[in-house]
């Protein structure tokens, strides 16, 4: 009996579920750590960005995939970490330090929010949030004598004990390092009682509320802990345009981020990932397409937003579990294959439908 209890704990604890997982994710680091030596250095700068973005996408998929707290002014916080990252590197502070300042003040800024923000939800809460981010977005442009107003803030290359990291490469893997870091954090925090409690919440607050779950305290940890990765990924965004603006903090770049983490594919660790390749990919095969396009078309004004929105009509239509989904439904297929039936996902998604009646 001791050697199947312990074989039932070590399963439990084990983040790779088997030998696959394991030897996948293996190759996806080796090939992230040879990745300056194998890529030229546009491209590991597009890499670097995906990283930047799946760390943000971290914090609003725990906010709005785990916990169903929608979020439209999430680059607000993003904001918050960039300007207090520039602010306390150009005076000297030491990096460490800046970046863990970033992502507190941030994470204070998301208590700021909730808490007012406790006795709404669904579109009322995407509304509240929307006009926070306007607020900050305006304090940016206003609080000159800090921020820099319209006029930005450049911000200098991070040293850590000396070591200037303001090439590519060296960037790079400490975006990877803290990637992986927050990665492995959240993870673990979905596999704790808080993480399964942010489930709960989402699945029916009435439910998670009668099996003694504060509603109040959970979500304002969740939106904590959201805006605090999204201050973490503002600092290193900061850092690697070297100049940050108000108008990089918009309306527009919360949309983006929404955006990244529903076609990712809510309420999957992946999906901020998937999502943030998208992100980052989109604009780059908008502009080769333009080429293939009648001039009225591809040089168009609005034509990205308006792929973007297309693209969204048909992920809500057709894929309501985003690129993850769409990988997962792949994978069964192989795994069944030649057994696999037609109505297999069909039959899934209606039971999805009326398991989680509103």
């Amino acid at each position: 009996m001791r050697f199947i209890f312990k074989t039932s704990y070590d399963q439990d604890i084990r983040l790779a579920r088997h030998g696959g997982h394991v030897f996948w994710y293996s190759l996806l680091v080796a090939f992230l750590v040879v990745a300056p030596w194998v890529i030229d250095e546009y491209w590991l700068a597009q890499l670097t960005f995906v990283l930047i973005y799946g760390i943000v996408g971290l914090g609003l998929m725990l906010l709005a995939g785990f916990t169903g707290q929608f979020s439209i002014g999430h680059a607000a916080f993003l904001g918050a970490g960039a300007y207090t990252q520039g602010v306390l590197t150009n005076a000297g502070v030491p990096f460490p330090i800046a970046l863990i300042a970033a992502a507190a003040l941030s994470a204070a800024v998301g208590v700021v929010v909730a808490l007012p923000a406790l006795r709404v939800k669904g579109i009322y809460l995407g509304i509240a949030t929307l006009s926070f981010g306007f607020i900050v977005e305006e304090v940016f442009a206003r609080w000159e004598s800090v921020t820099g107003g319209n006029a930005g803030l450049h911000v200098k290359a991070p040293e850590i004990f000396g070591w200037s990291l303001g090439s590519g490469d060296g960037f790079y893997f400490l975006c990877l390092v803290v990637a992986v870091i927050s990665t492995l954090g959240i993870l673990n925090l979905l596999r704790s009682p808080t993480g399964r409690a942010f489930v709960a919440i989402r699945d029916s607050e009435i439910s998670a509320q009668s099996m003694g779950i504060h509603l109040a305290r959970y979500k304002t940890m969740s939106f904590a802990i959201s805006a605090a990765l999204a201050g973490l990924g503002g600092a290193l965004y900061a850092h690697k345009l070297s100049f940050i603006s108000p108008d990089q903090f918009s309306i527009l770049q919360s949309i983006d981020l929404l955006l990244m983490v529903v076609i990712g594919g809510l309420g999957s660790v992946h999906g901020a990932f998937l999502g943030a390749i998208f992100l980052i990919a989109m604009p780059q095969l908008i502009s080769i397409g333009k080429d293939w396009l009648p001039e009225a078309i591809g040089q168009a004004p609005g034509l990205q937003g308006l792929v973007y929105g297309l693209v969204l009509i048909a992920f809500v239509l057709f894929e309501p579990l985003g690129l993850y989904g769409r990988w997962l439904k792949v994978r069964t297929w192989l795994q069944l294959f030649p057994f696999y039936r037609r109505g297999l996902f069909k039959r899934q998604k209606s039971f999805t439908k009326s398991d989680r009646l509103r």
